[in-house]
């Protein structure tokens, strides 16, 4: 896909009028990680003069590494609405060649300012039970179907779900991830997750605790750590617990009685 160099003048446009009302507000530095200056510098295939290439599936395929993939993505600009919202791509953090990956939806406030994944209350919450299961999140891989948080215009907190645009538009970063990291099982954090991963609609009331298969690899359904925020049910809470204990299964991981009975109360 190549974008004319009028789109291209369009783009420059609105981060101009992006930066010029930051400056307005009072601020007078803006500060530039060397991951984006490095992804600036990454040559994007063109056919001539007057015209700024994007990425699309079939270029991805020719990054061979997570570094390499990540400095691509850092420079994606695919939705224009998002860019100019957005502080920063969240792009993945973890091991590049781990077992298990978590995937959430997309990023919400506290990623973007940090450009981490799942670093704010429901992230503190995943760090926990990756941390129960007897893993760090420096041994798993976490990454998002979307890469941008969803703008939220008129609102100064709050989250949106992506649409389904989107999300068809950015899930071939998340797709040549999973293909460079080849864990051996995936876990799916709420309903936008599974779904993206299977490309239909679900319910997650359905689907949860209930192994899928995402091009061969073996995918466990279950509830966005939100959600317990939010309900702190000890039954759901077991719930989750028992498809983390089903993932540990597979991945030939042993478990304790201690860790095999937590929120069991729940079911007196």
């Amino acid at each position: 896909m190549l974008v004319a160099m009028g789109d291209y003048e369009d783009l420059l446009e609105v981060t101009i009028g992006h930066l010029e009302t930051r400056r307005a507000g009072g601020q007078r530095v803006v500060t530039v990680s060397q991951e984006k200056l490095a992804a600036l510098a990454v040559p994007l295939p063109g056919n001539g003069i007057g015209e700024l290439a994007v990425p699309d599936a079939d270029f991805l395929v020719k990054a061979n590494s997570l570094k390499e993939l990540r400095n691509l993505a850092l420079g994606c600009a695919r939705c224009d609405h998002l860019v100019t919202s957005r502080t920063q791509v969240v792009f993945g953090v973890g091991n590049s060649s781990a077992d298990l990956m978590f995937v959430g939806e997309a990023p919400g406030a506290d990623e973007d300012r940090k450009g981490e994944p799942f670093v704010g209350a429901a992230g503190q919450l995943l760090t926990k039970i990756i941390g129960t299961m007897g893993l760090s999140r420096e041994e798993v891989y976490i990454a998002n179907i979307l890469k941008c948080r969803p703008d939220t215009l008129g609102r100064t907190s709050g989250n949106r779900a992506p649409t389904e645009d989107e999300m068809n538009t950015c899930v071939p970063w998340l797709h040549r991830q999973i293909d460079l990291i080849q864990p051996k099982v995936l876990v799916a954090l709420g309903k936008t997750a599974v779904g993206g991963l299977l490309e239909r609609e679900v319910a997650i009331t359905r689907f949860r605790g209930q192994w899928q298969e995402y091009r061969g690899i073996p995918l466990m359904p279950t509830y966005h750590p939100a959600y317990l925020l939010r309900n702190q049910s000890l039954g759901e809470k077991r719930k989750l617990w028992e498809d983390m204990l089903a993932v540990m299964d597979r991945l030939g991981m042993p478990a304790s009685d201690k860790q095999r009975g937590f929120f069991l109360r729940a079911r007196s």
